[in-house]
């Protein structure tokens, strides 16, 4: 009886040291396969005590566009956004992506498994006979053209979002910029009415006696496509993708501007946006389109800080020839290999 009892123990300890041994295979092979991940997961942000459930009357929609290229700084401006918000799991993510990278979509759930998020494809073969050449290779991607097709992209339920480029980091809640009041327009943004709209346009522009008077009875101000809110509905109903393209169409017709997207986006609405505060766009910190060069903040409060230019923070760093305000973007670069970025 004795014996019995004691074999009996004896299997009881061996199976149980079998099943630790198999735990801490699994777990070390666990821990190997995330440190091969490019990046480490972000902690899971959770409403704060005021927030109410997410409903369609409390959700705010995002939509940025998913590359492979610019992944870093979309992992970033992610990890911003929700750590800088009151109720982050109110806020849905849209990602329009153009080429199939499988890596790019698992680096997102393995980083983010909280992140509420859906994933759209963008056909490049709307824009590809449009796209003319711009100053500077990285403009003319056809993706940097999605945020035109957004109403006709994202579900009909989606009637109001917010647009945001991949080179930027939040620094304040995104829910106040959420809650402007769009007053009837189409596109709310910040405005720079100092900026002389005419560096915009060509001179073959401007000399067309029927194409200069785009801009009458309009009192037209640069605005930056990297940061806006926008009713859906409005945009949809007033056929605003079709007027954008159709400006693109004149483009490849008579050359009339230089830059991307961004000039039909003024062509149409340039003068017929709600103005926001310029702390919710704190833009052209990657310096101008031709090389890069390091630029200061500009004074006033700050929400927002956006690497619009070609410089971006991420390459800066990694070069070991950063400008200054590159490491107020390295707090929140989630890159395994970066020694700047944010740790839980």
């Amino acid at each position: 009886m004795v014996a019995f009892f004691s074999n009996t123990s004896s299997i009881h300890y061996l199976g149980a040291l079998l099943s630790l041994l198999l735990l801490l295979r699994h777990a070390n092979a666990a821990a190997a396969a995330a440190s091969k991940l490019p990046f480490r997961e972000a902690p899971a942000f959770r409403n704060g005590k005021t927030c109410f459930s997410s409903s369609e009357n409390t959700t705010i929609h995002i939509a940025m566009t998913l590359d492979a290229n610019y992944l870093r700084g979309t992992m970033a401006a992610v990890l911003s956004i929700l750590q800088h918000s009151t109720c982050p799991e109110n806020v849905v993510f849209h990602f329009l992506w153009a080429r199939q990278e499988p890596e790019v979509f698992s680096s997102i759930r393995s980083t983010f498994p909280y992140l509420n998020f859906k994933v759209y494809h963008f056909e490049i073969t709307r824009v590809r006979g449009l796209i003319s050449k711009s100053i500077r290779q990285a403009l003319d991607q056809p993706l940097n053209y999605a945020r035109i097709y957004l109403a006709d992209i994202l579900p009909q339920e989606v009637r109001r979002l917010i647009y945001l480029d991949s080179d930027l980091v939040m620094v304040d809640d995104v829910a106040k910029l959420w809650e402007v009041d769009l007053k009837e327009k189409v596109l709310a943004a910040p405005e720079y009415c100092h900026a002389n709209l005419t560096n915009y346009f060509t001179d073959a522009f401007w000399s067309d006696p029927e194409l200069s008077r785009t801009f009458e009875g309009r009192k037209p101000c640069y605005f930056n496509t990297g940061v806006m809110l926008m009713d859906v509905e409005k945009w949809r109903k007033g056929g605003y993708s079709q007027k954008v393209e159709d400006w693109m169409v004149v483009q490849k017709q008579k050359r009339i501007y230089h830059l991307g997207s961004l000039p039909p986006f003024l062509l149409v609405l340039a003068g017929n946006i709600k103005p926001v505060d310029h702390r919710w766009n704190q833009h052209g910190l990657g310096g101008d389109n031709i090389e890069g060069k390091c630029r200061g903040l500009h004074p006033g409060p700050i929400s927002l800080l956006h690497w619009s230019g070609k410089g971006k923070p991420w390459l800066r760093l990694d070069s070991r020839r950063p400008c200054n305000v590159d490491h107020l973007w390295a707090p929140y670069d989630l890159y395994r290999s970066s020694k700047h970025s944010f740790e839980e």
